[in-house]
């Protein structure tokens, strides 16, 4: 996406403050966006554009009251505040208050805002690789992206930044300490954190980095059980996820099952999580927008084709998958084509618009409220998942050696009379292990997986 193409960019963010999570959109041939004719099922008809702003404003004109009160407010602080303002200053801060004050995704984007807008989508820029989102005046942490900074040094969904530097963060400063958490590469940093669940500040010392991430990650985790990780939704993400599943199954076979991980994904824009689901879906619809403006009213529909030919699928989720993610998360879930796992996600289920006012000032304003297949809006509630897992980890028990396992172990067994001397396959225990203790949930889903896959014909496999 470049800022100069489409007056309307529809963007799906996981927060208003964008840190290392790029965000974009691109499939070969995305599907069809269509006007919606109605709203779903319990969704209440919005006006349409044809009664846009101009006839908004004369059902509800300014009061002229209003107009003094701000013009005296303004007047006040511009001559009595302890330290001279300049105008430039005042005007700024009056936007972007008015555009705060109606909800935590809106905002004003100045010349640097777009630069950062434009390094967000399109995946590479210089920082840590957090998401963070801006709360009661503080900074929380959404979730880390994959292999950066952030994720090295061990920070996680809903941890809290209070002091960045040594400078503790206030709300009026807050958005002077989230500019500092990017800058130059190889320039050093120092996050005091508090874990969730936890009164004790850590201080965290990071370098920050160029931030060039491939958005996917696809490999088996046994012979016909593919794992494919999405950090987030970027510009390459639906046709870096086509090549790279294609190349598994053209190297592997088909594939009996896949886990798709969406944990800590904090979304990117509409048109990727929509060519993602695609990749998936025979048919149906993926998700629909409704909003004010006709523009906003969209439903995008599924295309023929499956990657994975209807193999069984397990979506693993948690706190920290949110907005796009949450579009998969849901189209899949509510066309049945695959089984929610892990914990109730985000609950972003809103739509930011980018409106250029000029070459160097736009306003990100969220425009529309996002519905999954089954008209269900997850705004403020998330995707429950239809297995819910604790955020738990798993150790291997301790126990001594043990001399006898089995009958093959025993002196003077009898030999299987159709196997080779020492044949003996491995049940996979041990390496169920070594993923249980590694990643509980990633073993839990891969064992659901294998029982649904029990259930349907053999996929062929080279």
């Amino acid at each position: 996406m470049r800022l100069s193409t489409p007056a309307l960019t529809t963007l799906l963010l996981a927060a208003p403050l964008l840190l290392g999570a790029p965000q974009s959109h691109a499939q070969a041939a995305p599907p069809a966006a269509t006007s919606v004719a109605a709203p779903p099922v319990g969704v209440p008809a919005v006006a349409s554009s044809a009664t846009g702003p101009a006839s908004a404003s004369s059902v509800d004109p300014v009061d002229l009251d209003d107009i003094r009160n701000f013009s005296r407010v303004y007047e006040v602080v511009r001559q009595a505040y302890v330290e001279k303002v300049d105008n430039k200053t005042l005007m700024k801060a009056a936007i972007t208050g008015m555009l705060s004050g109606l909800d935590p995704h809106s905002e004003y984007l100045d010349k640097e805002g777009l630069a950062q807008l434009s390094e967000d989508t399109s995946g590479e820029y210089s920082g840590l690789g957090i998401e963070v989102l801006q709360v009661d005046g503080g900074l929380r942490i959404v979730s880390p992206i994959d292999d950066t900074p952030a994720s090295r040094a061990g920070i996680k969904p809903n941890d809290s930044i209070v002091k960045i530097n040594g400078t503790l963060i206030d709300p009026q400063n807050v958005d002077d300490m989230f500019k500092q958490l990017r800058g130059k590469p190889g320039s050093k940093i120092t996050l005091t954190i508090v874990h969730q669940h936890s009164d004790k500040p850590i201080d965290l010392h990071l370098v920050r980095e160029n931030i060039s991430i491939s958005s996917v990650k696809v490999r088996e985790l046994e012979p016909g059980y593919a794992y494919l990780r999405i950090s987030q939704f970027q510009d390459d993400t639906a046709a870096d996820l086509e090549h790279k599943l294609g190349e598994l199954i053209k190297k592997n076979g088909g594939q009996k099952g896949a886990v798709l991980d969406l944990r800590n994904n904090p979304g990117g824009l509409l048109t990727a999580a929509v060519g993602v689901s695609d990749d998936f879906l025979d048919s149906g619809t993926i998700v629909t927008t409704r909003g004010r403006l006709q523009d906003a009213n969209m439903s995008f529909n599924a295309h023929p084709g499956d990657q994975l030919d209807g193999a069984p699928m397990i979506v693993l989720t948690n706190n920290g998958t949110a907005s796009a993610a949450e579009i998969v998360s849901g189209a899949l879930k509510d066309n049945r084509r695959a089984l929610i796992m892990g914990q109730r996600t985000f609950g972003k289920g809103v739509v930011q618009t980018v409106l250029p006012l000029d070459a160097d000032h736009a306003v990100k304003i969220t425009t529309a409220r996002y519905y999954t297949p089954k008209g269900t809006s997850i705004q403020a509630e998330g995707i429950k998942p239809d297995i819910a897992l604790a955020d738990l980890t798993a150790s291997a028990a301790d126990r001594g050696p043990a001399l006898i396992n089995s009958e093959a172990d025993l002196p003077h067994h009898l030999a299987n009379e159709n196997a080779a001397a020492g044949d003996i396959d491995d049940d996979g225990s041990a390496a169920d292990g070594k993923l249980a203790t590694s990643d509980y949930a990633l073993a839990q889903a891969l064992n659901v997986l294998k029982g649904m896959a029990l259930e349907r014909p053999g996929t062929a496999r080279r």
